[in-house]
């Protein structure tokens, strides 16, 4: 049961609607119902004492363009129509879900004016599961124009449905700029791609300790005294989940290396960054989703329309930037690490993992496939905030760019779980071949699971498959 009362939706929510496959349970607030339906009656009642944008007025540099009572309706679907112009590949279904639960979720918060009909339209396209036919492009961090037109749209009847559907409603005047004028697209979006970095920041603490045994690591580097005389927090709690997972104690002993490479060594000061960075993305995203960001604003309380920027989402794209940032440094540890295991100095293993005869390649392909992906995410992880955009005549002179900042985090996702995926094939490999002794580690749970999961032969043969189950069993590391 999801609570959708335009204060308490979790990222959590987002991704269990994005990812259900049926009818999905909610819990609408009636006394946000309520909230709204009050506002949808206050922003009547303005619109006929004051000139309020989008309602009496065209939108854009057509702010001053008097709309006539006797149109209103008309202009609210002519405002739709007129915005319903996404391009591209449809958005995905988890992404359609997760918006339609966002924007229902900012709505019932009371600050949209809108009619309750449309959303309890909403609510119903929620509850069942109906996803409308929403493209993918037409927003630059300043609203989702085009995809939420597209969606009331649907929702009127005019528009197709991609899975599902639901009874039409009517469009009330008022109601086209008050749908609009949200980021729900990319909220959804920058959730589920911050979820899944979430997991794979988790999972790769378990994959950093499997190739830390693999390659004899000394302890030296995460013991408590060190990181107590820097004390960030994401570098802290990471030398201590690897003291947790390789059963170490607060001032292990030096190992054999005085010093191991930087994949092993500065794992924690550059993992922490990435942690912090996803942490602080998450509490962007949990302010952002339950934000009440209409222009103009209806206040109940104070009986007024504010006219605003809300719809500007400079937080999220600059939060998205940074833990792009920050999770391709960390990806290029993994790929060091993926060195250093094909490595005989470190492994007292045959150059690449080889176990045939004289020439044999082993895992040698792995490191040409990561370095592609790390390629891919250093290419995702150039930064969107430092584009802008002059549109509307020049009125809107500003754009934040978090719908393309979204696009490229899950981007980077993607290219990072592969990575990964590579460093834990090999060290699965390495493990199996040195028949390391881990009966008394906690990380020993993980790797019987991972080799569980991956072909054990280690003759010369494609590793495709390979990969593949091992970015899948990446999602199951983070229990451990």
């Amino acid at each position: 049961m999801i609570r959708v009362d335009g204060r308490t939706l979790r990222c959590a929510d987002v991704a269990d609607a994005a990812w259900a496959t049926g009818p999905l349970q909610i819990d609408l607030s009636t006394a946000a119902l309520r909230v709204a339906e009050h506002s949808w009656r206050l922003a009547d009642e303005l619109s006929t004492e004051r000139v309020v944008y989008g309602r009496t007025t065209g939108v854009g540099a057509n702010k001053d363009d008097l709309v006539g009572d006797g149109e209103s309706a008309e202009h609210a679907l002519r405002l739709l129509r007129s915005h319903a112009g996404g391009s591209g590949e449809p958005m995905s279904v988890a992404q359609t879900r997760g918006m339609l639960l966002i924007r229902l979720n900012q709505l019932v918060a009371g600050r949209a004016g809108i009619s309750p009909a449309l959303i309890t339209a909403l609510a119903e396209a929620v509850r069942v599961g109906a996803t409308p036919l929403v493209h993918r492009l037409g927003a630059i961090g300043t609203g989702d124009l085009a995809p939420l037109a597209e969606t009331a749209l649907a929702l009127v009847g005019e528009r197709p449905w991609l899975t599902g559907h639901v009874a039409p409603v009517e469009i009330l005047k008022g109601d086209a700029l008050a749908f609009m004028s949200s980021n729900a697209a990319t909220l959804s979006e920058a959730t589920l791609a911050t979820l899944d970095l979430e997991r794979l920041t988790r999972a790769s603490h378990v994959v950093a300790a499997l190739t830390y045994v693999a390659l004899d690591g000394n302890p030296e580097a995460y013991a408590t005294p060190v990181h107590e005389a820097r004390p960030h927090a994401g570098q802290v709690g990471c030398a201590a989940e690897m003291r947790r997972l390789l059963g170490l104690d607060s001032t292990p002993k030096p190992g054999r290396r005085i010093q191991d490479p930087f994949g092993l060594r500065a794992y924690p000061q550059v993992q922490g960054a990435a942690v912090d960075a996803v942490h602080y993305l998450r509490d962007v995203l949990a302010i952002e989703i339950n934000a009440g960001t209409e222009n103009p604003m209806i206040s109940v309380v104070h009986r007024d329309a504010y006219h605003h920027a809300h719809f500007h989402t400079a937080y999220v794209a600059s939060a998205l930037d940074w833990v792009r940032a920050t999770v391709h440094q960390v990806a290029e540890l993994s790929a060091a690490r993926l060195g250093d295991l094909v490595e005989p100095e470190f492994t007292g293993l045959r150059p690449f993992l080889a176990a045939g005869p004289a020439g044999s390649s082993g895992v040698m392909i792995l490191e040409y496939v990561a370095h592609d992906a790390l390629a891919e995410l250093r290419h995702a992880a150039l930064p969107a905030t430092l584009g802008t955009a002059v549109v509307s005549r020049g009125l809107e002179d500003h754009a934040s760019f978090s719908t393309q900042a979204a696009r490229a985090t899950t981007a980077a996702a993607v290219a990072y779980r592969r990575l990964l995926a590579c460093e834990l094939v090999a060290a699965v490999r390495a493990l199996r071949m040195r028949e390391a002794d881990l009966v008394d580690l906690p990380v020993r749970a993980a790797y019987e699971l991972a080799a569980e999961t991956l072909d054990p032969s280690v003759e010369d043969r494609p590793l495709t498959e390979d990969i593949g189950r091992a970015g899948t069993v990446l999602d199951d590391l983070v229990r451990f």
